[in-house]
């Protein structure tokens, strides 16, 4: 996930300079679950060039690789969906602790905000709000480095609240 995490924003990136992202993970293991990811068509190699008798690649991330279709989805386990959401949950709790080991820290001039909100939504409504949602991320997306830009993580989280799906009278506020 770390390495995938890299590779995120379309960057090309060496072996060496993905351990940058991710220096927790022994360079052994790293080295190896690239190539992993390599044979599995997950990153692809761009280029390839001599550095002191080795080849050192240049990586991409193959992004259509990286998602899990709705078919892929419906076959999966409930441990299997236990086990992707664990990784994702792991992922996101080392790159809030990797903030918060900062030198100086300052989370509202960083803009850092974590939030759930309830929501009632037909299908149909949640339909429209992912496609609003989706509209204002993908605009972004091609953004590269410069200009005062900082990389920011953006994760979300949707699942149905547990608890009764419907209330016979308006919650009050």
């Amino acid at each position: 996930m770390r390495i995938i995490q890299s590779l995120l924003d379309g960057r090309t990136l060496t072996t060496a300079e993905i351990r940058a992202y991710a220096p927790e993970i022994a360079p052994a293991t790293l080295y190896r679950q690239v190539a992993i990811l390599a044979e599995a068509g997950i990153v692809k190699v761009i280029e390839e060039r001599r550095v002191r008798g080795a080849v050192e690649r240049t990586y991409r991330l193959n992004i259509g690789e990286t998602q899990v279709s709705a078919d892929d989805a419906a076959q999966m386990t409930t441990e299997d969906h236990r086990r992707a959401f664990m990784a994702f949950a792991a992922i996101l709790l080392v790159d809030f602790d990797r903030y918060l080991e900062r030198e100086t820290l300052d989370p509202v001039a960083d803009m850092v905000a974590f939030r759930q909100a309830a929501l009632w939504l037909t299908d149909a409504e949640l339909a429209q709000l992912l496609q609003e949602i989706g509209g204002a991320i993908s605009g972004r997306l091609a953004n590269r480095p410069g200009d005062g830009r900082v990389r920011r993580l953006l994760s979300t989280i949707l699942v149905p609240s547990p608890g009764p799906a419907v209330f016979d009278t308006a919650p009050t506020p």
